[in-house]
């Protein structure tokens, strides 16, 4: 995989862009005040100034109706010079269908900041196919909702990704962790009814490997694949494939199926390391654990470095995945690190 664009890293006081590639509850009345405190902790916590696109508040049927407003908003995101950062909104299930509404051209001549997670998957991979690296992680409702301080673990990969320059370094895991339990509690309660991490898993591998970064929501990835968005089996070569599931926390055949598209598309091959995030409330994750190791053996990969229970994904609180920058697994540490800089300036 070649290297991505790095897009400029944000400072205070710069405008962020907040767009809707997925869904639109944000504009739905029973969410104007979560959005509201989400764009306070943006002004307040980082200095940000959010800008809110034209669309990104017409409701969650309008924008369902009008995949081409929620495309429109992204081209006018990265189109205007004074925007310096674009952050999704929150996921949903259909954001592939703003696809042909996508100026990918635009995106590739005007690199900036892009973050989001789940069905959000689909944006990152019109930044790819733009050459962009964007940041898999960090959407609005996601991570800078909430009454209280973040969570210290989010924060500390925000900023550390987002607004400082230098290599990242290691990405240890978070201490502990929660998934839906988190809703309706503010951060404090959040801290207090954390479950301990007991560190990543290493389930097959060893020594040490290195790739650039790429993956998403396995199964917006899966969806992907047949569209001009999908990579060809080539630029899989020398790629850390990081994986995470939908809340819907699908059987464990689909992630068989899944795996298996990938080793007859020649895809498993390539890798040089895969990482997993913790589904979310850790459901089915031995068994999507048993099914990645049979996949890969089946395709003569049992030799690749696999890395489960990791802190990104759907559970909180979470780091973010640059797509595009060059990863490594310690398989004897059990560790994940990022050796350069995933931004410029």
């Amino acid at each position: 995989m070649k290297p991505l664009i790095k897009p400029p890293r944000l400072r205070p006081g710069d405008r962020v862009a907040i767009v809707c590639p997925s869904s639109g509850i944000a504009g739905d009345a029973e969410n104007r005040a979560r959005f509201d405190r989400a764009l306070r902790r943006l002004e307040n916590e980082f200095a940000l100034r959010p800008v809110v696109m034209e669309n990104a508040l017409k409701g969650s049927r309008y924008l369902w109706e009008h995949p081409e407003k929620r495309g429109e908003d992204i081209n006018a995101a990265f189109a205007d010079p004074e925007i310096k950062g674009v952050i999704a909104v929150t996921g949903g299930d259909d954001g592939i269908r703003v696809l042909p509404y996508v100026d990918i051209d635009l995106i590739g001549a005007n690199p900036k900041i892009f973050t989001g997670l789940s069905d959000v998957t689909s944006a990152h991979y019109f930044c790819l196919k733009a050459g962009l690296g964007s940041f898999y992680g960090a959407s609005l409702f996601s991570d800078f909702d909430g009454e209280g301080p973040m969570l210290p673990y989010t924060k500390q990969w925000i900023v550390r990704e987002l607004f400082e320059s230098g290599p990242v370094g290691e990405i240890a895991p978070a201490t502990g962790w929660i998934g839906r339990a988190a809703r309706g509690l503010d951060n404090a309660q959040v801290l207090r009814r954390l479950q301990p991490h007991r560190g990543y898993r290493l389930l097959q591998g060893q020594g040490r490997a290195q790739g650039r970064l790429l993956g998403g929501c396995l199964e917006v990835v899966y969806s992907l694949r047949g569209t001009p968005l999908f990579p060809a089996a080539e630029e899989f070569e020398d790629v850390i494939l990081f994986l995470e599931t939908s809340p819907l926390c699908p059987r464990a055949w689909v992630i068989e199926d899944f795996m298996r598209s990938l080793g007859a598309a020649g895809i498993l091959e390539r890798l040089s390391g895969l990482l997993l995030g913790r589904p979310l409330d850790g459901k089915r994750s031995e068994e999507y654990d048993a099914a990645i190791v049979k996949v890969l053996g089946e395709y003569g990969r049992s030799d690749l470095p696999v890395l489960a229970d990791m802190s990104f994904g759907h559970n909180a609180p979470r780091a973010l995945i640059p797509f595009g920058a060059l990863g490594q697994i310690d398989c004897d540490k059990r560790a994940f690190i990022i050796p350069e800089a995933v931004t410029e300036g």
